[in-house]
Parts: structure tokens; C-alpha cells; sequence
């Protein structure tokens, strides 16, 4: 008989940790008809099963089996029944069974600890992290610094970080990925790069990490020079992260040779072209270098499009004035069953504001409530009175402002008084300029138009004084700069 339950336990273990872990609930169930055939290394397989399989009531069931079975006092179910809840977002059992262990071990402090995290508790987490009477180990530190993360709590993070150096020196790259991922997330690059340089070990999730930190940041040549030293070092290989990372990165730049050059890497692995986020990515990389034609390419190239894909394409037909080419897309988009979103109006309105449909921009902005449901947002409204504007009806603009069911932020205003500008009318452009100071949301662009109109009029006076109006408010133009590619067949050598 014990040789039975040897058997039966071991079986029930390899079960919850395969791709079946379903299988693994059966054996279980089967088991329960003789007490003796299972002790506490049953539950704690059934409960892992019920975790990998999102099997919550089967979970729930198995607690009360535990209960009665007189086995919750074994640390080791209580540990899984704490993974378990976690992993079901059900953070208030989890805090009920853990605040039910008498002496908590590392690894239920982890659990709870990671699951408060996970779950959006992160200032609970942090809480119950300061009072452990226990040593964490890396997996502690991991969840903590994650927590630290996203409440960008850049002190506590880097006491975390602290503690790691003088307590665990040995190679711990998970560990160092999400303190990597801390100093990122809180805007701290010089750490991040001193981290980065100083890991013992990087993996792709290293290089992603700083990759993808550098793009975000708009450091955006940095990112492409960095994935650059992660092919020449081969310490890992780019995932799709890595690629989607650095393609962002050269369409920011509009870096079309740069951007070319990724895509023929991606052509030597398969794994990469036919992934759907990265194809979205190579067609939004060309669109925004304007090269329409290698965008299409890559789009028709796509096995799965999905609405990032047609949103994508639209939208790169309207900034390269194709508006008219846009619209057939649109169609195509419905023959196939994909419903529009917010993003994908913005690309319509925009291609039919570069061509100067009215009509059909009008349809389109009705169509958006009217036909699918989507309130319009402040994008949907500048893309109609900069649609007026574009072809003088300067009235009309005014006139939609004033009707909307919305109080007009600065990029509404910015796109009439841009109009105003464009076609000559001195006494709505003057007008307009009252209604800024008490605007929400006016750009740093609006203001340096305002103040270049003036200083081409020779009217210092009212250009100096919206210059203060943006130190009031503590706006500050950058500096132009210009970027150009030059020998980039030598750099990639």
C-alpha cells in the first residue's frame, strides 16, 4: 500500500507540473475515495494544479478538504494556498490564511509579499516587507522592488538595492533586472547604466530593460547604438521586446536606414517576422520614415492583422498625406471584422483633414458615436477644426469649438489659431489669444507659434510678454537640432 501512495503522489506531482495539469485535478479526485492514499505533498500538487489551470472552485474545494483533513497546519499547504489565492487575485484569503500561520517562513512572507504587489498593494506590500522576522531571499527582494516600481518610491528602492549589495553578493540576474527596472521606471538612467555595466550576468531581459528605458526616455539614438553592442557582445539573444523596443526607437528618429537595418535582422529569424506586436511595429517604423511602400509591404506580410495593424496603417497614410488611400483601408478593416477605436478615428480624421473631405470627416465624427459607441476625445476634436481650418472655413471651426460637449483644451484652440494664422485673419487670431491664459493644456508649440506671429509682425512688446506668460507657467522651448545619418554601412560593421 505505500508503495500505492509513493506511486499515486508522485504522479500526481509530475501531473501539476505538466501542460495538463488538469489531469493532475482527476488523479485527485480519484484519490479522495481512500483517506490513506493522500498526505499534505497531494494538496500541495492539487493546489499548484489548480493555480496553472485557474481552477478556483476546484482550489476552494481542496481548502476545505485541507480543513478537514486536519493538514492546514502544515506550513507547506498554507504557503500553496497563499500562492493560490494570489494567483486568482484574491488577495483577502490570502491575507486570511497567511495572518492564520503561526510562524511565517520566508517563503509565506515572500508569497504574500509578492501578491499585495502584483495585485496593486503596493504600499502594503512594502508594509509587510518592513515586518518580516525573517531573512528575505532574492525572490522577497524581487517583489518588493517591484512594488517600489510602480509608486516610484525612489528612496525605498534604492535601500532595496542597498540591501542586496551588502547581503546577497553572489549573481542573481532576476534580482538585478528588476532593480534595473526600478532605476528606469523612476528616471534614474545614470543608476541604471551604473547597474547595467557593473551586472556580473545580463540576460535579454537586462538589455530590454535598458533598450527599451532609453527609447521611452527619447534617448532614442542611445537605444539603437545599445542594441547595436548587444548583437556585436552576443551575451543574449534580442526577444520581441528588444525588437519592438528598437524599432520605436528608429521611428522616432526617423531613422530609415537604421530601422531597414533591423528589419533584415529580423529576417533571419523566423520566430521575429511572424510575430504580430513586431510586424505592427516594422509597419509603424516605415510609415513614420514615409516610406509608405515598405509599409504596406510589411503590412500585407502580416499573418494575423489585428486593430494595432489597421489603426497603424490608416494613421501612416494620414501623416503622409495619402488620405484618400486611407479610407479603402478602412473598408478592408470591416470587411474583415475588426471594429475601430478611438485611435483609428484619429487616423481618419486626420487623412481627411489632409485632403480636405469635410463631408466625409463629418460622417466619420458622427459615425464614431452614433454607429460604434466612442465618446470623442479632445484628438477627435482638434482633427475637425484643424479639417476647417485647412481650408479657410475659419467660422466653422469656431463655430464646432463653441458647440462642443467638452470645455476646448489648448490643442483645439492651437489648431484654430494655427488657421488663423495660415490664412491671414488678423481679428479671430486675436481674439483666440485672449481665450489661452485660462486654457487647459496649451502646448509649448501654440505659445512659440503666438510669439513668432508677433515678433514677424514686429510687435516685440506682446512677444516678450508671452515669452513671460510661458516662464509663468514654467513652459520652456527646447532647442531645435537637427539629426542626420551619415556612413551607416561603416557604423554597423
Amino acid at each position: 500500500m505505500a508503495m500505492v501512495i509513493s506511486g499515486c503522489n508522485g504522479y500526481d506531482g509530475s501531473l501539476a507540473n505538466s501542460n495538463t495539469p488538469q489531469n493532475a485535478l482527476i488523479l485527485y479526485n480519484k484519490m479522495l475515495h481512500n483517506p490513506s492514499s493522500h498526505n499534505h505533498f497531494t494538496f500541495t500538487h492539487a493546489l499548484k494544479a489548480c493555480s496553472t489551470s485557474k481552477a478556483l472552485q476546484k482550489g476552494i474545494e481542496i481548502h476545505a478538504h485541507v480543513v478537514k483533513s486536519g493538514h492546514y497546519s502544515d506550513i507547506f499547504i498554507q504557503n500553496s494556498l497563499i500562492h493560490f489565492y494570489c494567483i486568482e487575485n484574491d488577495i483577502v484569503n490570502a491575507c486570511k490564511v497567511f495572518d492564520e500561520i503561526p510562524y511565517p517562513d520566508t517563503v509565506s512572507w515572500t508569497s504574500i509579499v509578492s501578491g499585495l504587489s502584483k495585485l496593486g498593494f503596493e504600499e502594503e506590500a512594502i508594509g509587510g516587507f518592513l515586518s518580516m522576522d525573517v531573512e528575505p531571499n532574492g525572490a522577497t527582494l524581487v517583489s518588493v522592488i517591484s512594488a517600489s516600481s510602480s509608486i516610484r518610491d525612489v528612496k525605498f528602492g534604492k535601500a532595496i538595492h542597498g540591501y542586496r549589495l551588502k547581503n546577497l553578493c553572489e549573481a542573481y540576474v532576476i534580482l538585478d533586472n528588476a532593480v534595473l527596472d526600478f532605476y528606469m521606471k523612476c528616471g534614474s538612467l545614470n543608476s541604471a547604466h551604473y547597474l547595467f555595466v557593473k551586472m556580473p550576468k545580463r540576460d535579454v531581459v537586462s538589455w530590454t530593460t535598458m533598450v527599451g528605458g532609453l527609447a521611452q526616455r527619447g534617448f532614442w539614438e542611445e537605444a539603437v547604438r545599445l542594441f547595436q553592442d548587444m548583437l556585436q557582445r552576443g551575451e543574449a539573444e534580442p526577444n520581441e521586446a528588444t525588437i519592438v523596443n528598437v524599432l520605436s526607437a528608429c521611428s522616432s528618429l526617423c531613422a530609415l536606414s537604421w530601422g531597414r537595418w533591423v528589419h533584415t535582422y529580423m529576417s533571419t529569424r523566423h520566430d521575429l517576422t511572424s510575430n504580430g506586436n513586431v510586424g505592427n511595429a516594422l509597419v509603424n517604423m516605415y510609415a513614420k520614415c514615409g516610406d509608405m511602400g515598405m509599409a504596406i509591404r510589411a503590412f500585407n506580410m502580416l499573418m494575423c492583422k489585428d486593430l494595432v495593424s489597421w489603426s497603424t496603417i490608416i494613421s501612416g497614410m494620414a501623416m503622409n498625406g495619402l488620405g484618400m488611400h486611407a479610407l479603402p483601408f478602412f473598408s478592408l478593416m470591416l470587411v474583415h471584422g475588426v471594429c475601430p477605436d478611438d485611435v483609428t478615428f484619429v487616423g481618419l480624421l486626420s487623412a481627411c483633414s489632409h485632403v480636405g473631405m469635410i463631408d466625409q470627416g463629418m460622417m466619420f465624427f458622427k459615425a464614431m458615436s452614433n454607429v460604434y459607441g466612442i465618446a470623442p476625445q479632445m484628438q477627435h476634436y482638434a482633427c475637425i477644426v484643424d479639417m476647417y481650418g485647412r481650408v479657410g472655413l475659419l467660422k466653422e471651426a469656431e463655430a464646432f469649438i463653441i458647440k462642443m460637449l467638452v470645455v476646448a483644451d489648448g490643442t483645439v484652440w492651437g489648431a484654430l489659431l494655427n488657421a488663423c494664422r495660415i490664412h491671414g485673419n488678423e481679428e479671430m487670431f486675436e481674439r483666440i489669444t485672449h481665450c489661452l491664459p485660462t486654457t487647459e493644456g496649451v502646448s509649448i508649440g501654440t505659445y512659440a507659434l503666438l510669439s513668432n506671429t508677433y515678433a514677424s509682425s514686429r510687435r516685440w512688446e506682446d512677444a516678450n510678454g508671452v515669452r513671460d506668460a510661458m516662464r509663468s507657467r514654467g513652459l520652456k522651448k527646447m532647442a531645435g537640432y537637427s539629426w542626420i545619418e551619415a556612413d551607416v554601412s561603416n557604423q554597423r560593421q
